[in-house]
């Protein structure tokens, strides 16, 4: 997983004020928690953490607050904008080497199914699965590969077995399925939102690697 360093500085004033003048100055504020540290109001500069919430891949935050030693940490939560979309607030959990944590990451499908040679629609139902593992173990995203998936068939959350983390979604979740077009048109007809009948399950998938 990718780790980034960002620079940061503490902030001593917390209140609104102070934090839109911060995003007048294209800086962005922030609170750093751990349930081994109190949390910590800090700031950086809106282009360093922009790429970090602007992709599909997770990555690894090592924040540089002058007066601190080192904080590993990963984003927990954004807030944007509601009309301009930029954003306002970001979350951050620390984390402990040999501590497990919990965090949703990025799914990715690889391939092009065989059910879609038979006439079906690739449907991807879960961009994200949550996971439970250690930090040196979280990947930037999961790749599942759907080239076997046939139509009729699904990959469940269940299917999603891996050597360094456990999924916690339930078992019966589905992350992608081949379904019968026709089930797409008679509900364009209908107006009404297509009801899959239940698939087969296949397949396997692989790691890859508040303020207002």
């Amino acid at each position: 997983m990718e780790k980034v360093v960002i620079e940061a500085q503490k902030r001593d004033k917390i209140n609104k004020p102070s934090r839109s003048a911060l995003r007048k100055e294209g800086k962005v504020p922030a609170i750093y928690y751990s349930k081994h540290h109190e949390p910590l109001a800090v700031q950086f500069a809106e282009r360093a953490i922009h790429p970090l919430v602007f992709t599909s891949k997770t990555s690894l935050i090592t924040l540089n607050v002058e007066g601190h030693e080192e904080l590993d940490c990963i984003i927990k939560d954004v807030q944007f904008d509601p009309v301009t979309e930029k954003i306002v607030h970001v979350d951050l959990l620390g984390l402990k080497k040999g501590e497990k944590i919990q965090i949703e990451v990025p799914v990715q499908l690889i391939g092009n199914p065989i059910g879609i040679k038979e006439g079906g629609i690739l449907q991807h139902t879960l961009h994200k699965v949550e996971i439970e593992c250690l930090p040196a173990d979280i990947p930037e995203h999961l790749e599942i590969d759907v080239v076997n998936l046939k139509l009729g068939q699904a990959i469940h959350a269940g299917d999603l077995k891996f050597d360094n983390f456990v999924v916690l979604n339930s078992p019966e979740s589905i992350i992608a399925a081949v379904t019968h077009p026709k089930v797409e048109k008679e509900a364009a007809a209908t107006g009404e939102t297509p009801v899959a009948t239940e698939p087969e399950v296949i397949a396997k998938g692989k790691p890859q690697d508040k303020e207002d």
